[in-house]
């Protein structure tokens, strides 16, 4: 990836964190150790891809960022932390490191930390269903592509799947089912959702959402070969986690070579998606490239 996309993608990334910053409730004194759980997850770094996707799709029809698109990138942002947060609980991955920092259960107790993952998925409805100036029924509708993707046919189906034991003859097929909808829901409803509100036809958000499901599921499968090969004082995270948890991942279904060849795969027939925007669609480029040539 070039300096030039690595520097965009900086320049987006601490602005997304001005923005959450400011979105997180004052707290209340009898309630604090939630709010301090949110915030010790939500502002604790990360690569605020989700959000900066929404808005670099929304940037393809028209400049600037509404506050309108500002809170639902930060919605998303909560949404994402969230899942980090209950991903991590004992009774999931049990993982004791996210992002170079201890889990928010390792910090605040396992009950404080569902709270926080609550808290957090409520904010996000909150903030994007705030009433705005705008289109309403662009908002209405981005708000229910984002509850579809998040929820049981999306990203909650897909922590499900991932949980259960997978019998021999449909590993394939199982690990595609929770890629797509674990990891590739949300990325493609930060798409889908940023060419809804910038008021994008039905087609262009139907190919955008397209290049979003692809990109998400090229993320997932490069992130299951870093934890196979990576470093996991680079990923900020620990590497053994799926191998403890005898969780399906890719490369462990497909091979390595075929899973690296699959994700450049993906990245390429997404790319093409864009073909049609010419320079405009060089952030989303960059981004999808970013996808597969990432190291942590």
């Amino acid at each position: 990836m070039g300096m030039k996309i690595r520097d965009r993608l900086e320049r987006e990334r601490r602005v997304v964190n001005d923005w959450l910053g400011d979105c997180l409730p004052e707290p209340e004194e009898l309630s604090r150790p939630v709010f301090d759980a949110m915030s010790y997850s939500l502002l604790a770094g990360g690569k605020r891809l989700r959000p900066i996707l929404m808005v670099s799709t929304s940037r393809l029809f028209r400049d600037g960022v509404s506050p309108l698109l500002r809170n639902f990138a930060c919605g998303m942002e909560c949404i994402h932390t969230y899942s980090l947060i209950h991903d991590d609980l004992p009774s999931m991955d049990d993982d004791d490191l996210r992002r170079g920092r201890p889990t928010s259960h390792k910090v605040f107790g396992e009950a404080i930390a569902i709270l926080a993952g609550d808290a957090l998925l409520t904010l996000a409805f909150e903030l994007m269903s705030r009433p705005a100036l705008g289109d309403e029924k662009r908002q209405l509708k981005a708000l229910n592509s984002i509850a579809v993707y998040a929820g049981s046919l999306g990203m909650v189906g897909g922590q499900i799947a991932d949980i259960r034991e997978a019998q021999d003859d449909d590993m394939a097929e199982s690990i595609r089912f929770i890629h797509k909808r674990k990891t590739g829901a949300l990325i493609r409803a930060s798409v889908e959702a940023g060419a809804v509100l910038a008021g994008a036809s039905d087609e262009e958000c139907e190919t955008l959402s397209e290049f979003g499901g692809k990109i998400g599921f090229a993320f997932q499968i490069v992130d299951d070969l870093l934890e196979h090969l990576g470093d996991s004082d680079v990923l900020g995270k620990n590497t053994d986690s799926d191998a403890r948890n005898q969780r399906l991942t890719y490369p462990g279904v497909m091979g390595v070579e075929r899973a690296k060849d699959e994700s450049r795969d993906l990245i390429c027939d997404a790319i093409s998606l864009l073909e049609p925007y010419g320079k405009d669609g060089e952030m989303l480029k960059g981004i999808a490239r970013y996808f597969v040539e990432r190291v942590s």
